[in-house]
């Protein structure tokens, strides 16, 4: 019963913070929202029991990301004095079609998969059991999950990482360069020795 008390209440969160994201206009609150809705995420997979996607989501969804997008923010800002140009207003049945497109085949390509639980799911006849009996003697890690994201998946792990590495530096990368080149565009020297 408490179990689906916190179900409730988390799902009931989430599409509360959804449905701000959508209305908002303010890039900050949006970027904020994004963190909320990443840390109830994180949420359900504690509820889920998947501690280790829980970490992930909310060391990469909550933490990471949003820090950079807050950073991005905070380095692109520009003045309301500063704007001349007006954002070009699109028609919103385009989007809408593709939208609709994606989401009838994602309905499509998941209308085959065992419901969730199915302890006749190939996942609990095949993988898991392997997982469960042959984890601690082959690797001798105790928890299984460890064993399987260090061991089994080593390199998807050692691979995952790197991508968010290398997406971190090539930002901050791209930040720094932006942050060098602006007082040299912005400098009106010449304008000085021509008079």
């Amino acid at each position: 019963m408490i179990d689906s008390i916190i179900d409730i209440t988390l799902m009931t969160f989430l599409v509360i913070t959804a449905l701000a994201i959508i209305r908002l206009h303010s890039l900050l609150a949006v970027v904020m929202l994004f963190g909320i809705f990443s840390l109830l995420s994180a949420g359900v997979f504690v509820v889920l029991d998947a501690v280790d996607v829980a970490f992930t989501e909310a060391a990469v969804g909550a933490g990471i990301s949003t820090v950079l997008m807050l950073t991005t923010l905070a380095l692109t800002y520009k003045h309301k004095e500063e704007k001349t140009e007006k954002t070009p207003i699109h028609a919103g049945l385009l989007p809408l079609i593709v939208v609709l497109i994606t989401g009838s085949l994602l309905i499509y390509g998941t209308s085959d998969i065992p419901a969730f639980g199915d302890p006749k799911a190939p996942s609990q006849t095949h993988v898991g059991p392997y997982y469960l009996e042959k984890s601690m003697p082959e690797t001798g890690v105790p928890n299984v999950v460890t064993a399987v994201l260090a061991s089994y998946r080593g390199f998807d792990t050692l691979g995952e990482v790197t991508v968010i590495f290398t997406a971190g530096v090539a930002v901050m990368l791209l930040i720094g360069r932006r942050r060098k080149t602006k007082p040299e565009n912005s400098e009106s020297g010449d304008d000085n020795h021509d008079a």
